[in-house]
């Protein structure tokens, strides 16, 4: 019998972590012969770091999309990927209740470590609705082990699935040499404050005041609020180039180019990024931060480092240590892609995936 699922959630462009993992799991299951996929894109067009705020724009793009109500009817299967805020939730409402009313199996899939910081803080009416409308949900998915407590005040422990995000198969190669012969260091990700951009370029501006050689290469979507300032720290930098949004084999090429990968990330939205397990994939080994699901996947001194949030000097020591002993860079190098076939390809994220909307499950 083939399952007809409908994913309700942000799809490329632009291009984020959920996007673009709503793109995949599109694409996994249209090509399985025993399911018949469809979509409706939530993504909102205009970049912004304020992710979660209201805004009349906001409201009229999300009402407008509650007119596509009826594709709940024509799918067994609704497979949400939400935001985590309480008009995060909210905004999908209209779809939670009606697929619940008609009895269609619903799945909440949880791209970060907020949702259950957010139900907490809530009060009154609000944490009511926001409990109501989660509880609908008949299984759910998080990123890791510690990210499950986001939704045990919704769901029962056995319908909460962990399923690790993945690399596309084309970042990754099996014969890629690593160059060690300098620092060459990558950041790949949106560039907001807390994703720690600000921090990761004051530790850059370390390293040229040391006269530690190093190459740097940024890409990402620069938030508009911040454009000024980073361009400032930028500017102020011999050894570092912006590159703007990278996508597809120049993405490959840059996180191939580099041998450490730094995402110093504090965002409160943060689950377990995709860029990290790119630079996985990639043969780089990852400075990053302490947060979120991020230790589940990342073992400090394993595969890289864990830095204090905030902490230009914690980065800066640690690009210290790896320019005092550039031999370990192979190392780490070769342990990452083995972690990472084993751990975090498409094809094991997609087996997985199936599995869970093919196990049973009690419609409420």
């Amino acid at each position: 019998m083939i399952k007809k699922v409908l994913i309700i959630g942000p799809f490329p462009n632009p291009i984020s972590g959920v996007s673009l993992a709503n793109e995949v799991a599109y694409n996994i299951l249209s090509q399985s012969k025993k399911f018949k996929v469809s979509k409706i894109d939530t993504s909102y067009p205009v970049f912004q770091e304020d992710i979660g705020a209201f805004s009349l724009k906001k409201f009229l793009f999300f009402l407008g999309l509650n007119f596509k109500f009826y594709e709940i009817l024509k799918n067994d299967v609704i497979y949400f990927t939400p935001g985590q805020t309480f008009f995060g939730i909210l905004k999908y409402a209209l779809f939670i209740y009606i697929g619940s009313i008609f009895k269609k199996e619903l799945i909440i899939h949880v791209h970060g470590n907020h949702l259950g910081k957010e139900y907490s803080i809530l009060k009154g009416l609000k944490k009511r609705i926001f409990h109501y409308l989660v509880s609908k949900f008949n299984k759910g998915i998080v990123l890791s082990e510690s990210l499950k407590s986001n939704l045990t005040p919704f769901l029962p422990q056995e319908k909460i699935y962990i399923l690790y995000n993945f690399a596309e198969d084309y970042l990754f190669e099996e014969n890629v040499d690593v160059d060690n012969s300098s620092l060459k260091i990558t950041y790949l990700s949106n560039l907001m404050e807390e994703k720690g951009i600000l921090f990761l370029l004051d530790a850059l501006a370390i390293l040229e005041v040391q006269n530690i050689t190093y190459e740097a290469k940024i890409a990402g979507n620069i938030d508009e609020s911040l454009k000024k300032k980073i361009y400032n720290k930028l500017n102020k930098l011999d050894n570092t180039n912006y590159l703007g949004v990278v996508k597809g084999q120049d993405k490959k090429q840059l996180l191939e180019w580099g041998n450490i990968f730094i995402l110093p990330t504090f965002y409160k939205m943060e689950g377990q990024p995709i860029s990290i397990i790119e630079a996985l994939a990639t043969n780089n080994i990852i400075i990053t931060t302490n947060h979120a699901g991020i230790p589940d996947i990342i073992e400090n001194g394993l595969n890289g480092f864990l830095v204090k949030p905030k902490n230009s000097n914690s980065i800066f020591e640690n690009l210290k240590y790896l320019n005092d002993n550039l031999d370990e860079i192979e190392t780490f190098a070769n342990r990452n892609k083995k972690y990472f076939i084993n751990n975090f390809t498409i094809d094991k994220f997609g087996r997985e995936l199936k599995n869970i909307i093919n196990a049973s499950s009690t419609i409420k």
